[in-house]
């Protein structure tokens, strides 16, 4: 069994590979030993923003009356909600098989261990290759709490699927998911507390944004705990007792559910890629080139597993750059522009350059801000909500970066996407006609 293309992992970055690669008329085999679609599909972007959307349409139900529309009672039903959200799944996977299979590419469930970096095992089968994609994706990390060992604790796989809501939640790490689930949780009624060792949630998001979402969830009842360290996890009567120290003192908070969110890490182990003597970064990942090939040529290393960018959209976009590569297509892979998204309720959305990197690369820039109630759609879709878009300007006009909080930000955020990537002015927005009346129309404000 020879391939010209074997892929390890069928997540984003994998199956992005395998269908392009199977379009362009290679042989693939492509390893998975889990479900195709890999963290994201299944456990990661897909189901937590299914649950958020009820949320979202929940939260709508609930405060109707600001629109002049009676809502009586409005209520839901969890285990319905989580019903839902696995229909989806299934209906996305399936998808995924269907055109991977549209374009022959050979699918492999298991667990498949590199041997060298033509040889692939799985089972007791061989697998022989020209070009080897690897892309295993990453894990949750959790980190060494005194007495984690000995309580119940969550990760968002065992949020995903819980049917039953507790009253009370304490959720460690305030960055990404650990807000999608606050904000998830926090409209269903549950009181939660989150807990942040940096001064500012969302780390690596513009931190006036960041606040600005911070105090919206304050409003609707979340307690947070910025700056502050968690020392140890113990057993309460009503949950799991959290202590924590900060610059007011040591204290705890007790609550029914703890939910532990405080990043991931690349897989590095158990597929056998130390076979293959790949030259690592400073931060201990797979280094690779502007084609996404490692220090091996013909064996390339595209999504989490690189540790550059741990986004589904950036793997997407990497297997294409590496697939590009190894049919003869220039391409190359570029970083200036990748998105990043917080789907809470609104939404914060961000891309390029942000305010603390260019101060601290010491790059001059001009912040233009305007209030998303600048656009008329906003304004009547979005009652008692203002909204920011702030634009990160250089000397030339030149677009640096840009975020948005309000709704849609995840939206219209690749609108200034596309002005970095293409090293696009300001001025420029003012060039094409938008359509009237949509929340894009910002861009055109500015």
């Amino acid at each position: 069994m020879k391939y010209q293309l074997a892929i390890v992992g069928g997540g984003p970055a994998g199956y992005t590979a395998a269908e392009a690669a199977g379009k362009a008329g290679l042989s693939v085999v492509l390893f998975e030993k889990n479900s195709l679609g890999g963290v994201c599909l299944n456990e990661g972007c897909i189901p937590t923003k299914t649950l958020l959307y009820s949320a979202k349409v929940y939260d709508y139900a609930k405060h109707a009356s600001k629109y002049a529309v009676t809502v009586p009672e409005a209520s839901f039903d969890l285990a319905k909600i989580i019903a839902r959200k696995q229909k989806v799944v299934r209906k996305l996977v399936l998808g995924i098989k269907a055109k991977l299979t549209a374009h022959q590419v050979t699918i492999v469930t298991g667990e498949a261990t590199v041997v060298d970096k033509n040889t692939v095992k799985c089972g007791e089968e061989i697998y022989e290759c020209d070009n080897l994609l690897l892309c295993t994706g990453s894990e949750t990390f959790i980190p060494p709490i005194p007495g984690v060992e000995e309580v119940d604790y969550w990760t968002h796989r065992n949020a995903l699927d819980n049917k039953e809501l507790p009253a009370s939640l304490v959720i460690v790490g305030g960055g990404v998911i650990g807000m999608e689930f606050a904000s998830f949780f926090c409209s269903l009624g549950v009181k939660v507390t989150v807990i942040e060792m940096m001064d500012e949630i969302l780390g690596g998001v513009d931190k006036e944004l960041s606040a600005l979402l911070r105090a919206e969830y304050a409003k609707k009842g979340i307690k947070f705990l910025l700056s502050t360290k968690v020392t140890g996890l113990s057993k309460g009567e009503n949950g799991t007792v959290v202590a924590y120290e900060n610059a007011e003192g040591a204290a705890t908070v007790e609550a029914e559910k703890l939910l532990l969110s405080v990043g991931r890490r690349p897989v590095m182990k158990g597929f056998g890629l130390e076979n293959l003597g790949l030259e690592l970064t400073e931060r201990k990942c797979i280094k690779v080139d502007e084609h996404l090939q490692s220090s091996v040529p013909g064996v390339y290393v595209c999504g989490d597993l690189n540790g550059v960018s741990l986004l589904a959209h950036t793997a997407v976009r990497e297997a294409e750059v590496a697939v590009h590569h190894i049919i003869g297509k220039e391409d190359t892979m570029s970083y200036r522009a990748i998105p990043g998204i917080v789907y809470t309720n609104p939404e914060i959305a961000s891309v390029g350059a942000s305010e603390e990197a260019l101060q601290k690369e010491g790059i001059p820039y001009q912040a233009v801000k305007l209030p998303m109630a600048f656009s008329g759609r906003f304004v009547a879709e979005n009652e008692g909500m203002n909204g920011v878009c702030k634009v990160l300007v250089a000397e030339d006009g030149e677009v640096l970066g840009a975020s948005m909080l309000g709704n849609p930000a995840s939206e219209l955020i690749v609108l200034a996407g596309i002005a970095i990537e293409d090293r696009k002015k300001v001025e420029d927005w003012k060039r094409y006609v938008f359509p009237h009346p949509t929340v894009g129309e910002i861009f055109r404000e500015l």
